[in-house]
């Protein structure tokens, strides 16, 4: 075996999972000569591969060591194949770990590269149950910590996280990737008073940025900064944690599994192409979904929605039961464990809240027979679930066709906020949060579609949330921007009622709200882009939105 194949083979079992560009800019050898041999090695099964890609990674393969591969590996080293298996992350567990959290894999992957341009390859040490996804080395005895914020994690899980990375080894710094400006301005304010220096890029952003793009924040800064920059300012010598290698050293699972077999959980997220991962994110934020609405929010048409939630059924990642004579869309407890482990969420918590099984197997579909809390709530109240779905599906249709885009759309268990005001906790329980882009603009909105407020006490106790929000001076702290406030009611006669209400609170409290006002079938005849929204000074309907 040559000198460049025994590298590759010690290359592929400390960074599994790496496609054949990061394994060459992670290493000493050019992108052809990598090229040639790992296809050499693939041949003579010492490495298997799988394909991959998602929203953020375009389609690729990527490396991991057969059994085969961990003999050859240890022979050339002169020792047993359990110590391979136990000094590399290359065992049956990290495999199954790693192929489950594929897309921050890869995204990490390409973190590594963009670092390789400034200071050469650096070292990188993957982990299971430290708050860091990741560990990276660099040359000169620094080390950063690689965070990353799962779409489906939520707040309090990633909190525990940033409090423990906080009191846990003394990293030179940290390099936090969060999903959306919402998650990583909150992230920011947490690791503000962190024992190490701290930089947070949006996930996207990343994954596709090199060392001299600027995409990446301090804590207290305004100011975007490039890695380049960003790695400046880390000046100390750091540590990095050291968790034990998990229990067994089983050999890798074999990846070559037919691809008209049922495959296994934990090679899901290889076989899945990245439109049904973003199919399965919407539903999963929005269950009891209808397929139209789906289609809008996918930006496709009917037909395509059709092919790819009768594939993700077949794989039991999600469930169509018809519900009122329509098809509702909810995750299945396979696709929730699914977008759990990619997250690093807990699957068991998953369930308790998402899941659609029924407690007696053989009684009806209805929210009583649900095992989910929440969806079991939404279920209750589909009528309400179903209009705040229609009303972002029409925001979807009608902003593509006005030149908008949809950047952000949070269900309510995101679109939640927590804040202080006179020294007491309170918060804001929208029914969802989105945010529109236009001519390099943000216009973030929360949105209330309300039923229950009918008279002047409950519309009253509907706003005062708003109302400290707002005078708490911290919509601007977690948007960057003042947010609207859009209210939507099933008739005009309660959305005047709520505005005679409303400017009633804001004269006494002195607190101005960016609230706009609709009704349903102003909506449904107009759009909410449109001239249907009024506010407390603003008796003519205008578009909210400009």
């Amino acid at each position: 075996m040559r000198e460049i194949e025994r590298d590759l083979l010690r290359l592929v079992a400390e960074l599994p999972l790496a496609d054949r560009i990061e394994l060459a800019r992670l290493s000493r050898w050019s992108e052809r000569a990598v090229y040639q041999r790992l296809g050499g090695l693939e041949r003579a099964g010492l490495v298997e591969s799988v394909a991959h890609a998602s929203e953020s990674i375009s389609p690729t393969r990527r490396y991991l060591l057969s059994e085969a591969g961990v003999k050859r590996l240890a022979l050339s080293n002169g020792c047993r194949a359990k110590e391979i298996l136990a000094e590399h992350p290359v065992s049956q567990p990290w495999q199954r770990t790693l192929l489950g959290r594929l897309d921050s894999v890869a995204v990490i992957y390409r973190l590594a590269c963009a670092l390789a341009e400034l200071e050469g390859p650096p070292r990188l040490r993957w982990f299971r149950s430290q708050p860091a996804d990741a560990a990276l080395g660099l040359g000169d005895g620094r080390t950063l910590a690689v965070v990353r914020w799962g779409r489906t994690a939520d707040r309090t899980a990633f909190g525990v996280r940033l409090s423990r990375l906080r009191e846990g080894p003394s990293y030179s710094g940290a390099l936090v990737l969060a999903p959306d400006e919402v998650r990583l301005r909150y992230a920011r304010r947490r690791l503000r008073q962190a024992p190490f220096i701290c930089f947070f890029s949006l996930e996207r952003e990343a994954a596709w940025a090199n060392s001299e793009q600027h995409v990446w924040h301090e804590p207290n800064a305004g100011v975007s900064l490039s890695l380049k920059e960003a790695l400046s300012y880390v000046r100390s010598r750091g540590w990095w944690a050291i968790e034990p290698s998990p229990r067994g050293t089983q050999s890798p699972d074999s990846l070559d599994i037919a691809r008209d077999a049922r495959a296994p959980d934990w090679l899901l997220p290889a076989r899945l192409k990245p439109a049904q991962k973003r199919t399965l994110d919407l539903v999963g934020d929005w269950p009891w979904i209808r397929p139209d609405h789906l289609s809008a929010l996918l930006g496709v048409a009917r037909r395509r929605v059709s092919k790819l939630t009768a594939k993700l059924e077949r794989l039991d990642l999600l469930t169509a039961p018809r519900i009122d004579g329509k098809r509702r869309l909810v995750l299945t407890d396979r696709g929730l464990a699914l977008l759990a482990r990619r997250d690093r969420a807990s699957v068991g918590a998953a369930r308790k809240r998402w899941s659609a099984g029924l407690i007696e197997p053989e009684g009806p579909l209805e929210w009583r027979n649900l095992r989910g809390r929440r969806a079991r709530q939404l279920l209750r109240n589909l009528t309400h679930t179903e209009a705040v779905h229609g009303f972002l599906a029409a925001l979807a249709d009608q902003g593509h066709a006005n030149g908008w885009r949809v950047t952000q759309l949070d269900p309510p268990q995101r679109a939640s906020r927590y804040f202080r005001f006179e020294d007491r906790l309170h918060s804001i329980q929208p029914d969802a949060f989105g945010m529109l882009r236009r001519d390099g603009r943000e216009h973030p909105f929360f949105l209330e579609w309300e039923r229950r407020a009918i008279r002047p006490s409950t519309m009253a106790a509907k706003l005062a949330p708003y109302l400290r929000y707002y005078g708490a001076k911290r919509p601007v702290e977690d948007h960057g921007a003042i947010p609207l406030v859009l209210v939507v009611f099933d008739d005009e006669l309660a959305a005047d009622h709520f505005l005679r209400v409303a400017r009633e609170r804001q004269e006494r409290t002195d607190i101005r709200l960016p609230l706009w006002v609709s009704d349903r079938d102003a909506i449904a005849r107009c759009g909410p882009l449109d001239c249907v929204w009024r506010s407390t000074d603003q008796v003519a309907p205008v578009s909210a939105i400009a």
